[in-house]
């Protein structure tokens, strides 16, 4: 089954639901998101070097050193 189906069949299981039962689904699809999110960043941490990467490039940001994306050229 793909991923179409499984989200079509979700929306229709929420919306089949009462209001009570509407919060607790909210409420775990919430706690849900939270722990990809999460599990996104951690996955990055782990890169060898992101952090202090990354920490210099907010840094180049806040100097104003960068190109904005609407100046970039295509390559194709």
């Amino acid at each position: 089954m793909g991923e179409t189906d499984t989200r079509r069949r979700a929306k229709s299981r929420i919306d089949n639901l009462s209001e009570d039962r509407l919060q607790v689904a909210d409420d775990f699809l919430a706690y849900l998101e939270e722990r990809e999110s999460n599990e996104a960043t951690e996955e990055l941490i782990r890169i060898p070097g992101f952090a202090q990467k990354f920490e210099q490039a907010r840094r180049d940001v806040e100097a104003g050193r960068f190109t904005p994306v609407k100046d970039l050229k295509r390559k194709y």
